[in-house]
């Protein structure tokens, strides 16, 4: 089982009110990569600069993530992003953004990333997204993110983009903007009807995630944390773990993307309780599957009995 992703890989400088870090492993497909690599083989596609140190690649080998597509320019600097986050987490205030050598990146597959199983196309340009795909016309299950500039800028090409695509992994802002419709149910099916996508995922943040297929409906609750200390890269994490689990499975039905939206929920738990990848990167399986087990106890229902319930 292989799964490719595509995307940025970025220094993040954050601060919120429970501290601040300098220059931390971020990027859409690093936070991606890291999350999906306790489920099958990850493959990841980007582009970095001469800044990029044993440090941050030693984090990609503990995870057994293949590098290989990874483009260096020695004379270049990675992509790099300052964000400040207020008591509103779900709200992110862009301080700085440094695209440099991501600004003309143009992702090369290997033949082993062309042939993975799955492919994530993480937040960038449509157009690039698209020609990605084209690469990979053997992938069973497709999945591709987008965002907000994307949408303003560019709409006819991310909806191109989608019409290539299984399933689309995106926030409820970005899915009303998208089909420009308020109703984020109403919104779902029209983007299922204007691409023809087997599943959308909204992403709620705090609220949790909401799957929509063409037959069902199905949403889980973020798991309760006490303690948020950075939700970047949060979506990203999400989707690692719901496309991963979907790369470990022999089948992709209506059971395992429920499942899957489940496990997305869990990495993207751990992801926000430290700053950039620290949290993920030392995470151990057993860890995972308690919270999976927590999961199942806070969402069960059938046993109670009716009769305990009493009126006010």
């Amino acid at each position: 089982m292989s799964l490719t992703v595509v995307g940025s890989i970025a220094f993040d400088s954050l601060e919120t009110p429970f501290g601040k870090k300098e220059r931390v492993l971020g990027g859409a497909a690093t936070h991606f990569s890291l999350s999906a690599s306790f489920f099958t083989k990850v493959n990841i596609v980007g582009v970095v600069g001469g800044d990029f140190t044993e440090k941050e690649w030693e984090v990609f080998r503990r995870h057994h993530i293949n590098v290989n597509d990874v483009e260096v320019i020695p004379d270049g600097k990675t992509f790099f992003w300052r964000g400040r986050y207020d008591y509103d987490m779900n709200v992110a205030h862009t301080l700085e953004t440094q695209l440099n050598v991501f600004e003309k990146f143009q992702p090369k597959l290997s033949e082993k990333s062309r042939n993975s199983r799955l492919l994530f196309l993480a937040n960038i340009m449509p157009t690039l997204q698209k020609q990605v795909r084209h690469q990979c016309p053997n992938a069973e299950f497709v999945a591709m993110d987008t965002m907000n500039f994307w949408i303003s800028s560019m709409k006819d090409a991310v909806i191109e983009t989608m019409k290539t695509v299984d399933c689309i992994v995106i926030n409820d802002a970005e899915a009303r903007q998208l089909a420009e419709e308020p109703n984020i149910h109403k919104a779902a099916k029209q983007l299922m009807k204007i691409a023809d996508l087997k599943a959308v995922v909204i992403k709620r943040g705090e609220y949790g995630a909401i799957l929509f297929t063409k037959d069902s409906f199905f949403a889980c609750p973020a798991y309760p944390l006490e303690s948020v200390f950075d939700p970047t890269g949060a979506g990203d994490t999400f989707a690692g773990g719901f496309m991963g689990f979907l790369a470990s499975q022999n089948r992709i039905d209506e059971s395992a993307l429920r499942r899957a939206m489940i496990y997305g929920s869990i990495m993207a738990s751990f992801n926000v309780e430290e700053f950039g990848t620290e949290r993920v990167d030392k995470l151990e399986y057993h860890e995972i599957n308690q919270r999976f087990r927590d999961f199942k106890k806070m969402t069960h229902f059938d046993d109670i009995p009716f009769e305990k319930m009493t009126s006010a």
